[in-house]
């Protein structure tokens, strides 16, 4: 199935959806956004990673960041943090590099590693990209955490790969319907950036017309 433009997910929609469908569908079907402090942390980490078409040589590696990534049998687009292109003369030959090389994707995150796994999957989805664009396997990738200052290594299984085809669908569904999903309270609730908007707290309490009831008659 082929994809407009316009139906073509962002790379950065996985994570979010993975870690709680309710923040996604607010943020991309009701277009509802607050920064708060670990939004803005996480953006100056993003925003240094990804100085665009900024290309470095060391040594055999080429690091690119802020890469333009794409997978038309997906849907999805996206940029990578840091895209690494080491020479081996088993890698995939890049014309525009003089040379054969292994691809490795480097995502940046603030903190450290989270109990979920919707940053492995989002690294998965950039390594199908990339395997797209490439026409090449791509068996690994990297996520550096700035609180603990180091990488950690993701395998990307084929369990990982067939899970993004059906992440995605889901989405999809939700996008058709117009439809945002009720809350589910988590761990991760209070430090949400769109805690106000998204009032986990309601589901506890009732239907949020009862729950106003009660403020203004408490008033």
């Amino acid at each position: 199935m082929g994809y407009t433009e316009e139906e073509y997910l962002m790379l950065s929609e996985i994570p979010r959806y993975i870690f709680c469908p309710r923040q996604w569908a607010l943020i991309h079907l009701e277009q509802q956004w607050q920064d708060n402090v670990l939004t803005i942390e996480g953006n100056a980490l993003h925003n240094k990673a990804h100085d665009e078409e900024i290309k470095e040589k060391r040594g055999n590696k080429i690091i690119v960041r802020g890469m333009r990534v794409a997978s038309s049998q997906l849907g999805i687009s996206g940029a990578c943090d840091v895209v690494e292109f080491h020479a081996d003369t088993s890698g995939v030959y890049i014309p525009s590099y003089h040379g054969r090389y292994r691809i490795i994707p480097v995502e940046y995150k603030r903190g450290r590693p989270p109990e979920g796994e919707e940053y492995v999957l989002q690294l998965t989805l950039q390594a199908l990209c990339l395997e797209d664009m490439f026409m090449t396997d791509i068996p690994f990738g990297y996520l550096y955490y700035g609180e603990i200052r180091r990488r950690v290594k993701v395998e990307f299984s084929n369990e990982l790969k067939e899970r993004i085809p059906v992440l995605v669908q889901e989405m999809r569904r939700y996008i058709q319907r117009e439809y945002t999903p009720r809350v589910k309270r988590r761990k991760g609730c209070k430090n949400c950036s769109l805690n106000n908007i998204c009032v986990p707290k309601l589901n506890r309490l009732g239907s949020a017309k009862h729950y106003l009831e009660r403020r203004l008659a408490e008033g």
